[in-house]
């Protein structure tokens, strides 16, 4: 499948071949090129992936998604037409030197086109297969389409967050589609793993629903070991299972987040003797009304003054900052958490770069997502198709 040049990292010499669409399969493949994988995107001609003709608040640069843009760097392109013949046999020629498929097509698809985990590890036992879905590939929901929202909706987790007087209220970033990827991605490593001690691949699977009740661990098990979860705040306590002050106060000139304190110290740092009455129960079975009295002081200075004072008394705070904060946030600059790359078509664009960090090896220079089958013809051409037979394919639809 070739090497991409001039990129290192602890998954060089992974060939990875990427059926991954939409948000959940694109994130686990670009966490494994981000550290250095070498990802074959597979697409549609003429066409492409789902997501280059997609993006939230229709943010397009030159006719380019950004959304694509985000989730799709460091890998190559290769178009074919995965219903025609000469299309599939090009897959199977590339499965005999690649080490990860992914895909996250609804149960069954890859299987109707005969690129299913058992057609593909009958030509490379080796090969470690990797399915997202959206509610698992077994079970009355196994065809319904999975998304990020309907799965906040399904797994609870829209109804624990929020006001009291609110709807359900889902978050506001796709966290189950990140989340689901991300345990993808962590499956195949391990996978990697158990076939370099075995020397056979396997199948991994994940779902969004998984994915969904995972993040829910804590209070989930609580629930399900008859722990009472208190109703949803009215004063909005951050969560049913966390006292006060866990939560977000509004200060004279912002917004400041107050997480797990005892009360005592924080009414000795608030200089609110009201607050040291009540105990460590109280904080549970009384959080609206606690938090009702800390809000009241919380108004009286600024973000500001409120950080001089508790961060040196060790009182669990920080700013609620909005995203035009987190461009001079200093922490966020320190961290290089942003990064950015030229592309033809669309300029400079910023991203968020890997959060994975290795004292081992660099994850090397960030790569722009392919233009549409920008590598088709390499790709082609290493697996030892002339160019005369590239170009009847080419001519007839086929790539």
């Amino acid at each position: 499948m070739g090497d991409r040049k001039g990129h290192g990292g602890p998954l060089a010499g992974v060939k990875v071949l990427s059926f991954a669409q939409l948000a959940q399969g694109p994130t686990a493949v670009q966490l494994m090129a981000d550290l250095g994988a070498e990802v074959v995107k597979v697409e549609r001609p003429g066409t492409g992936a789902w997501e280059r003709s997609w993006a939230g608040s229709n943010a397009f640069v030159n006719g380019e998604s950004l959304f694509f843009l985000g989730f799709n760097r460091n890998q190559r392109s290769l178009t074919v037409d995965l219903k025609d013949q000469r299309g599939k046999e090009i897959i199977r020629q590339l499965i005999v030197d690649t080490d990860v498929v992914f895909e996250n097509f609804r149960p069954g698809v890859m299987d109707r086109l005969g690129l299913g985990y058992d057609a593909l590890s009958a030509i490379n036992p080796r090969i470690v297969y990797c399915s997202g879905t959206g509610f698992g590939s077994e079970g009355p929901y196994r065809d319904f389409a999975g998304q990020d929202l309907v799965l906040q909706a399904e797994s609870g987790l829209a109804s624990i967050t929020g006001r009291r007087q609110d709807p359900p209220t889902p978050t506001g970033a796709p966290i189950i589609d990140i989340h689901a990827g991300t345990l993808l991605a962590f499956g195949v490593v391990v996978a990697l793993l158990a076939r370099e001690r075995t020397g056979l691949g396997q199948r991994v699977e994940s779902s969004l629903l998984e994915a969904a009740l995972h993040l829910q661990m804590e209070p989930l098990v609580y629930f399900l070991n008859g722990r009472w979860l208190r109703d949803r705040s009215e004063e909005g306590v951050a969560s049913t299972f966390h006292g006060a002050p866990y939560g977000i106060y509004e200060t004279a000139n912002g917004f400041l987040a107050i997480s797990m304190n005892p009360l005592p110290r924080l009414a000795q740092v608030l200089d609110l003797p009201k607050l040291a009455a009540y105990s460590n129960e109280d904080s549970y079975l009384r959080p609206d009304e606690i938090k009702r009295l800390i809000s009241e002081v919380i108004r009286t200075r600024t973000t500001e003054e409120w950080l001089a004072i508790m961060q040196p008394a060790d009182i669990w705070c920080g700013v609620a900052n909005s995203y035009a904060d987190l461009e001079n946030h200093p922490q966020v600059a320190a961290l290089g958490a942003f990064d950015t790359f030229d592309h033809p078509k669309a300029g400079e664009v910023r991203v968020v770069r890997s959060s994975v960090r290795m004292s081992g090896a660099s994850s090397g220079p960030l790569e722009r997502p392919p233009l549409l089958g920008e590598h088709t013809k390499e790709i082609l051409g290493d697996l030892g198709y002339s160019e005369e037979a590239i170009r009847d394919l080419v001519d007839e639809g086929v790539v």
